[in-house]
Protein backbone atom coordinates (compact mmCIF):
# COMPACT_ATOMS: atom_id res chain seq x y z
CA UNK A 1 0.00 0.00 0.00
CA UNK A 2 1.33 3.57 -0.95
CA UNK A 3 0.49 6.87 -0.96
CA UNK A 4 0.15 9.11 -3.86
CA UNK A 5 1.51 11.84 -4.85
CA UNK A 6 0.32 14.39 -6.94
CA UNK A 7 2.29 16.92 -9.20
CA UNK A 8 1.41 20.55 -9.20
CA UNK A 9 -0.48 20.55 -12.25
CA UNK A 10 -2.85 18.43 -10.60
CA UNK A 11 -2.96 20.55 -6.86
CA UNK A 12 -3.36 23.87 -9.07
CA UNK A 13 -6.19 22.34 -10.79
CA UNK A 14 -7.75 21.29 -7.31
CA UNK A 15 -6.89 24.47 -5.58
CA UNK A 16 -9.28 26.38 -8.38
CA UNK A 17 -12.08 24.87 -7.68
CA UNK A 18 -12.11 25.46 -3.77
CA UNK A 19 -13.62 27.91 -1.98
CA UNK A 20 -11.90 31.28 -0.78
CA UNK A 21 -12.55 30.11 3.10
CA UNK A 22 -11.36 26.51 2.28
CA UNK A 23 -8.17 27.80 0.31
CA UNK A 24 -7.63 30.21 3.72
CA UNK A 25 -7.73 27.17 6.10
CA UNK A 26 -5.21 24.73 3.95
CA UNK A 27 -2.87 28.18 3.80
CA UNK A 28 -2.84 28.25 7.54
CA UNK A 29 -3.07 24.56 8.10
CA UNK A 30 0.15 24.32 5.69
CA UNK A 31 2.25 27.26 7.51
CA UNK A 32 1.18 25.62 10.78
CA UNK A 33 3.50 22.40 10.19
CA UNK A 34 6.67 23.76 8.98
CA UNK A 35 8.85 26.88 9.95
CA UNK A 36 9.81 27.52 6.41
CA UNK A 37 6.53 27.71 5.19
CA UNK A 38 5.61 29.79 7.74
CA UNK A 39 8.28 32.13 7.16
CA UNK A 40 7.73 32.02 3.22
CA UNK A 41 3.73 32.72 4.02
CA UNK A 42 4.50 35.83 5.90
CA UNK A 43 6.90 37.20 3.49
CA UNK A 44 3.95 36.80 0.48
CA UNK A 45 1.97 38.52 2.86
CA UNK A 46 3.45 41.43 4.66
CA UNK A 47 7.74 41.92 2.70
CA UNK A 48 6.96 41.35 -0.96
CA UNK A 49 5.35 44.40 -1.68
CA UNK A 50 8.70 46.09 -0.55
CA UNK A 51 11.54 43.90 -1.77
CA UNK A 52 14.28 46.32 -2.24
CA UNK A 53 13.78 46.68 2.14
CA UNK A 54 13.43 43.68 2.68
CA UNK A 55 17.16 42.73 1.23
CA UNK A 56 18.17 45.90 2.96
CA UNK A 57 17.22 44.53 6.29
CA UNK A 58 18.79 41.10 5.39
CA UNK A 59 21.90 42.96 4.58
CA UNK A 60 22.47 44.31 7.85
CA UNK A 61 21.25 41.49 9.34
CA UNK A 62 24.11 39.71 7.74
CA UNK A 63 26.46 42.82 8.87
CA UNK A 64 25.09 42.02 12.47
CA UNK A 65 25.67 38.42 12.34
CA UNK A 66 29.29 38.82 10.79
CA UNK A 67 29.98 41.31 13.80
CA UNK A 68 29.25 38.70 15.94
CA UNK A 69 31.36 36.33 14.61
CA UNK A 70 33.35 33.82 16.96
CA UNK A 71 37.11 34.36 16.97
CA UNK A 72 38.10 30.81 16.49
CA UNK A 73 38.65 29.80 12.88
CA UNK A 74 36.17 26.13 12.81
CA UNK A 75 33.49 28.01 14.77
CA UNK A 76 33.66 31.14 12.64
CA UNK A 77 33.48 28.91 9.19
CA UNK A 78 29.96 27.12 11.11
CA UNK A 79 28.88 30.61 11.30
CA UNK A 80 29.35 31.80 8.07
CA UNK A 81 27.60 28.56 6.39
CA UNK A 82 24.38 29.82 8.70
CA UNK A 83 24.92 32.89 7.75
CA UNK A 84 24.97 31.70 3.90
CA UNK A 85 21.82 29.17 4.80
CA UNK A 86 20.19 32.31 6.14
CA UNK A 87 20.60 33.82 2.54
CA UNK A 88 19.74 31.21 0.79
CA UNK A 89 16.46 30.59 2.44
CA UNK A 90 15.57 34.27 2.09
CA UNK A 91 16.83 34.12 -2.07
CA UNK A 92 14.31 31.45 -2.72
CA UNK A 93 11.90 33.12 -0.74
CA UNK A 94 12.31 36.10 -2.80
CA UNK A 95 12.61 34.53 -6.19
CA UNK A 96 15.17 37.02 -8.00
CA UNK A 97 18.97 36.36 -9.55
CA UNK A 98 19.63 40.36 -9.36
CA UNK A 99 18.86 39.81 -5.25
CA UNK A 100 20.94 36.85 -4.67
CA UNK A 101 23.69 38.31 -6.09
CA UNK A 102 23.18 41.41 -3.95
CA UNK A 103 22.80 39.24 -0.74
CA UNK A 104 25.89 37.57 -1.76
CA UNK A 105 28.16 40.26 -2.90
CA UNK A 106 26.75 41.79 1.15
CA UNK A 107 28.10 38.47 2.28
CA UNK A 108 31.78 39.18 0.84
CA UNK A 109 31.86 42.97 1.73
CA UNK A 110 30.82 41.52 5.44
CA UNK A 111 33.61 38.78 5.27
CA UNK A 112 36.39 41.26 4.35
CA UNK A 113 35.90 43.66 6.63
CA UNK A 114 35.01 41.02 9.67
CA UNK A 115 37.18 38.10 9.58
CA UNK A 116 41.39 37.74 9.93
CA UNK A 117 43.02 39.05 6.71
CA UNK A 118 46.16 35.85 7.27
CA UNK A 119 43.68 33.66 8.30
CA UNK A 120 45.12 29.60 7.70
CA UNK A 121 42.11 27.63 7.88
CA UNK A 122 41.19 26.56 4.67
CA UNK A 123 37.55 26.18 4.91
CA UNK A 124 37.39 29.63 5.64
CA UNK A 125 39.67 30.73 2.34
CA UNK A 126 36.92 28.25 0.70
CA UNK A 127 33.93 29.72 1.59
CA UNK A 128 34.83 33.44 -0.21
CA UNK A 129 36.14 31.46 -3.16
CA UNK A 130 32.94 29.39 -3.78
CA UNK A 131 31.14 32.83 -3.37
CA UNK A 132 32.73 34.84 -5.46
CA UNK A 133 32.40 32.02 -8.03
CA UNK A 134 28.65 31.86 -7.50
CA UNK A 135 28.14 35.70 -8.14
CA UNK A 136 30.39 35.29 -11.17
CA UNK A 137 27.93 32.27 -12.26
CA UNK A 138 24.98 34.19 -11.02
CA UNK A 139 26.26 37.19 -12.93
CA UNK A 140 26.63 35.37 -16.43
CA UNK A 141 22.72 34.16 -16.26
CA UNK A 142 21.33 38.24 -16.27
CA UNK A 143 20.28 40.38 -19.18
CA UNK A 144 23.40 41.53 -21.00
CA UNK A 145 22.20 45.31 -19.40
CA UNK A 146 22.36 44.23 -15.60
CA UNK A 147 25.50 41.94 -16.60
CA UNK A 148 27.26 45.49 -17.23
CA UNK A 149 26.40 46.74 -14.08
CA UNK A 150 26.74 43.97 -11.93
CA UNK A 151 30.28 43.11 -13.29
CA UNK A 152 31.53 46.16 -12.15
CA UNK A 153 30.06 45.82 -9.07
CA UNK A 154 32.13 42.55 -8.80
CA UNK A 155 35.07 43.73 -10.16
CA UNK A 156 35.17 46.12 -7.72
CA UNK A 157 34.17 43.58 -4.66
CA UNK A 158 36.91 41.28 -5.97
CA UNK A 159 39.78 43.77 -6.60
CA UNK A 160 39.22 44.75 -2.76
CA UNK A 161 39.37 40.68 -1.94
CA UNK A 162 42.59 40.81 -3.80
CA UNK A 163 44.09 44.08 -2.19
CA UNK A 164 43.14 42.95 1.30
CA UNK A 165 43.66 38.97 1.65
CA UNK A 166 47.04 37.75 -0.07
CA UNK A 167 46.24 34.40 -0.10
CA UNK A 168 43.03 34.55 -3.00
CA UNK A 169 43.52 32.80 -5.54
CA UNK A 170 47.04 31.67 -4.82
Amino acid sequence: MSITTYGLQDIKKEIQHLPQEQLAELCLRLARYKKENKELLAYLLFEANNEQAFIENIKSEIGFMFSQLPSESYLAAKYMRKILRLIGKYTKFIGSKTAEIELLMSFCYAFLQYTERRTSYKPIRLILTRQLEKIRNLIKKLHEDLQFDYTQDYNSLHSAAENKLPWLYK
